[in-house]
């Protein structure tokens, strides 16, 4: 039989644009997975137009209503954890977030640089790229990681490439870099679902064969 679909939670803070994409992925067959609930960090962004267009449960967590960010985390893994969540997938999101032991492993994000250059709180979005190219750099690209209690820390799980092109600006650089990103994450969601990561310290082990049980 084939396996069954792995349940995402897809966090977002703005557009949406990754999560579509993975919206996208699934609806095409080309992802095993079943998004079970989108969370937003605030009212009002595109990225909660997208899921209702896709009919996907959404909830609004608004981290403004929040006086730290224990009580924030603690609403936004209360919702996580009713839906039946097996990998947190974070899309654009910019809070910080107190993580539970029991989602070690099960939490990834997607950066647009190659970490751990051009990482950290404060990098996000144009801002990313626009230090990519202020730098010089002659190729960028993406990384997907795990998430710890740091931003952009975590174990990396892979990362591709592409050309920093003379004329560049941070806008035509992150279209290239997401069209890499398009590929990256729903790569590494399929790694997580087939059993075939495994952290050692610093690093993710990528075994050649599927290890999950159905």
């Amino acid at each position: 039989m084939p396996p069954s679909p792995i349940n995402l939670a897809v966090l977002i803070s703005g557009s949406g644009t990754t999560l579509q994409n993975l919206i996208d992925e699934v609806a095409a067959g080309r992802l095993n997975a079943r998004i079970a609930i989108v969370i937003a960090s605030r009212p009002g962004v595109l990225g909660v137009k997208r899921a209702q267009e896709a009919r996907l449960p959404v909830a609004v967590i608004d981290r403004r209503e929040f006086p730290d960010v224990r009580a924030f985390s603690e609403q936004v893994f209360d919702a996580i954890d009713q839906a039946k969540v097996d990998l947190v997938c974070l899309a654009g999101w910019l809070c910080l977030l107190d993580l539970p032991a029991s989602y070690a492993a099960r939490i990834m994000n997607t950066h647009p640089a190659l970490l751990p250059s051009f990482g950290g709180k404060g990098m996000y979005g144009q801002k990313v790229h626009q230090a990519v190219l202020e730098h010089g750099c002659k190729i960028s690209g993406c990384t997907v990681h795990f998430v710890d209690a740091v931003y952009d820390s975590g174990p990396i799980i892979l990362q591709r490439t592409c050309r920093v092109e003379e004329g560049d600006n941070a806008q035509s650089l992150a279209h290239r870099v997401f069209e890499e990103e398009k590929i990256a994450y729903p790569d590494a969601i399929r790694l997580f679902a087939e059993g075939r990561l495994r952290i050692d310290g610093r690093c993710v082990r990528v075994a050649a064969s599927k290890t999950r049980c159905e």
